[in-house]
């Protein structure tokens, strides 16, 4: 409290010493008997000085920055196209830097060069069709070369990936991730929302979620037969308002129930083995390192966006769309750790999205293994199958 009024009071020092020195230039303005618009060939020269000075100063500080906290502060990539898209972003940096650099220093020395001198009358320079076409195409050249290899790059990463990649589902919802990874038969589950259930958090698509959906529907305690039993107990007194709220809710309920049943009139039990496989990791998302990913992203409620910044990866998940990424990791953890120095450092995936009240707990552990612990993770169990999820929750 006692450091925070010091930097108040010297804050409030700090104004009221620069209102009087503006009285004392003022003052002495009139003093010297000039107007306020007449500027001495001396401050003109000293102004001129300190374009100079300043323009050094800020070059010194900007490079400075980069060799303190590195070329651009992103660190290096953890995955292959994570490197390639470092090196687009690097050709773009270097434009940046190319144009900053330049346009300051001609503006400053400038600012020098012509600075006003006794007899020497401005040059009114109204138009030239030859500067507007060098600033006009030589931009657009540049911006046509960037776009060019952005596309490329962009078709690269977003391309369909291999059909031997591993394939994980990253399902979102506030506020946590949960991973499903397709199992044995490298094959995820299908699923639907109709039959999410409180031992179905994904919805996915059995016989026994099927079954299991449309008993919650007609029987649970919220069901189509618990609402009919309100609806036509006689001692419970409801109000008109309350009455159509029930009877809406049963209309909606109805509705599901009999998508449900033509859901099960359709289903084949062949394909179960998809989704009973499946392994559902929470917590913590385990990758092999060199293996390539194929992310399936679902969102639950509200519009997410799966970021993985040591990866350079991110995709938005939205509500009733399955959106898809890949990217193969090419470093472990432990030797990525070694490369920063920091044997604590863990990536992670979070939310991108300003997704409600507590988006910064969304954050999820990601650890890369070599092969062998890959293996040997897979060995221990430390996962559980949605089947054995789904029994046990029974």
């Amino acid at each position: 409290m006692g450091s925070k009024l010091i930097v108040l009071a010297v804050i409030v020092l700090g104004v009221i010493a620069v209102a009087q020195l503006m009285k004392i230039y003022q003052l002495s303005s009139k003093l010297t008997d000039r107007k306020e618009e007449e500027i001495s060939n001396r401050n003109n020269r000293l102004n001129a000085n300190l374009m100079i000075v300043f323009v050094i100063a800020l070059f010194a500080g900007f490079i400075w920055l980069m060799v303190r906290f590195g070329w651009t502060g992103r660190g290096m990539a953890a995955s292959v196209h994570g490197h390639e898209l470092d090196w687009l972003y690097n050709i773009n940096f270097l434009i940046v830097l190319l144009v900053f650099f330049s346009t300051h220093i001609v503006l400053f020395f400038f600012a020098y060069k012509y600075v006003r001198k006794e007899g020497v009358k401005a040059h009114y320079f109204a138009h030239s069709n030859k500067l507007e076409m060098i600033w006009t195409i030589v931009p657009a050249s540049v911006l046509a070369v960037i776009i060019i290899l952005g596309l490329r790059t962009w078709k690269d990463v977003t391309a369909d990936a291999a059909p031997e990649s591993i394939r994980v589902e990253l399902f979102s919802k506030q506020f946590d991730w949960t991973a499903r990874y397709s199992g044995d038969d490298n094959t995820l589950g299908k699923f639907d929302y109709k039959l999410t259930t409180d031992n179905n958090e994904l919805g996915l698509l059995t016989t026994n979620t099927i079954d299991s959906a449309i008993n919650e529907m007609e029987n649970g305690s919220k069901g189509i037969h618990s609402i009919e039993d309100k609806l036509n107990n006689p001692s419970l007194a409801m109000s008109h308002s309350d009455r159509d709220d029930l009877m809406e809710e049963l209309d909606r309920k109805g509705r599901l129930v009999r998508l449900l049943h033509q859901m099960k009139g359709r289903h084949k039990p062949e394909v179960d083995a998809y989704a009973w496989d499946d392994i559902i990791q929470k917590d913590t998302l385990y990758l092999c390192v060199n293996k390539e990913y194929e992310f399936n992203f679902r969102s639950k409620d509200v519009i997410h966006s799966a970021y993985f910044p040591d990866f350079r990866v991110q995709m938005n998940t939205v509500p009733g769309l399955t959106t898809r990424f890949k990217f193969t990791p090419d470093i472990t953890t432990e030797d990525f750790r070694k490369t920063k120095n920091n044997p604590d450092f863990h990536f992670a995936l979070m939310c991108n999205k300003i997704c409600g009240g507590a988006h910064y707990k969304m954050k999820m552990t990601v650890v890369v293994l070599d092969e062998t612990q890959y293996d040997e993770w897979l060995e221990t169990k430390e996962f559980i199958t949605f089947r054995d999820k789904y029994f046990a929750s029974k």
